[in-house]
């Protein structure tokens, strides 16, 4: 899977909590949103606060596009990374567990890279 298919599939299951994701889907859609996030925020320093003089890389919470765009990818991002929990035969309410700080994270953070299951689990069949 590339970047390309891997942004397709995740849009096109925008709000689908169901099936499974492979572990290739999840982390390249990670870095397309980690690339989109770094070129907003170029763009929101560029063009939307230039007489302020902060430049784009202004330690502040995102500037307008940043806002819009981390609101209209919220689902995608929560329904790619309950998917990806669910093809390593974890529930997707796992997630919650990066409210427990830094170790939250790790936990998360190791589930999220282990290989797919190769065969069928609980959530169903291996994505093809």
């Amino acid at each position: 899977m590339d970047i390309q298919t891997a942004v397709r599939t995740v849009l096109s299951k925008y709000a689908t909590f169901s099936g499974r994701a492979p572990r290739s889907e999840y982390w390249w859609w990670f870095l397309a949103l980690l690339l989109f996030n770094l070129f907003l925020r170029v763009i929101d320093g560029a063009f939307v606060d230039p007489l302020e003089g902060t430049g784009a890389f202004y330690d502040q919470a995102g500037g307008p596009l940043g806002i819009l765009a981390g609101l209209a990818l919220l689902l995608p991002n929560l329904a790619v990374t309950v998917r990806r929990l669910r093809d390593i035969d974890r529930s997707g309410w796992w997630m919650l567990i990066a409210l427990i700080p830094i170790i939250g994270y790790l936990i998360l953070l190791y589930w999220l890279v282990q290989p797919s299951h190769v065969n069928a689990n609980r959530f169903g069949e291996p994505p093809g």
